[in-house]
């Protein structure tokens, strides 16, 4: 009887959470794992910081531009960062499937960028990478204008620009990508949902560009699927 139970009682626990494989991009003490890859550094090695750990948050300062990059690639995860504008908004984002550094504009590495910048977050950036949405027009304008690159029609709306808090305030926003497809919330609300990117895995980034922004979270949990 004894061995019955605790067979049964080994059959019904998970053998692996979403807990348990959930990992922290950050560590909050210093930027392991990650690489800074900012363009004006290359002629001036003595150029200040772009990306800062201060009271265990990890901080863009917006200045000079440039990119914090995971050393790692990834696919099929959930992102889920908790950031804020702590003083004067403007404008950041993460890019995911991150490749070929300084593709665009000798500047932003390849990739799908998921806007930050206040008051559109959750916009798509198109950076050498394509994505397709729902109301492909009205969202990203005339399909002529279309494209990855230079002088092209490469951001497409969100689908709410209301999402967001109060400067000074945290917000919640969650990046799922699973194949070709990349779903974002942002604070409870879905604000943005792509399918057939032309990548499907590559390494996450966060942009320093122009604005100061706090993140005081920032975790992976590899899924296998989008949420509902």
């Amino acid at each position: 009887m004894t061995f019955c139970i605790l067979l049964l009682v080994a059959l019904t626990v998970p053998v692996d959470t979403p807990d348990e494989k959930t990992v922290s991009l950050f560590n909050g003490k210093d930027l392991s794992g990650w690489h800074v890859d900012v363009p004006n550094a290359d002629k001036n090695p003595d150029i200040k910081d772009t990306f800062i750990v201060r009271d265990g948050n990890l901080v863009s300062l917006g200045q000079p531009n440039g990119h914090l990059i995971t050393d790692a690639k990834h696919q099929n995860y959930r992102l889920d960062i908790e950031y804020r504008f702590a003083a004067k908004p403007g404008n950041c984002g993460i890019l995911v499937h991150a490749s070929k550094p300084r593709a665009l504009y000798k500047m932003f590495p390849q990739s799908i960028e998921v806007q930050m910048n206040h008051t559109h977050a959750g916009d798509f950036w198109c950076i050498v990478e394509d994505i397709t949405v729902p109301d492909m027009v009205k969202r990203r304008g005339p399909e002529e204008k279309w494209g990855i690159t230079e002088g092209k029609a490469r951001r497409i709306l969100n689908l709410t620009d209301d999402s967001e808090k109060p400067v000074g305030q945290w917000n919640k926003m969650v990046i799922e990508c699973v194949g070709d497809e990349v779903k974002v919330w942002v604070n409870g609300d879905l604000v943005n949902h792509g399918h057939t990117c032309t990548a499907t895995s590559g390494q996450i980034a966060l942009q320093a560009e122009g604005s100061e922004v706090e993140i005081r979270k920032f975790t992976m949990t590899p899924i296998k699927q989008l949420s509902k």
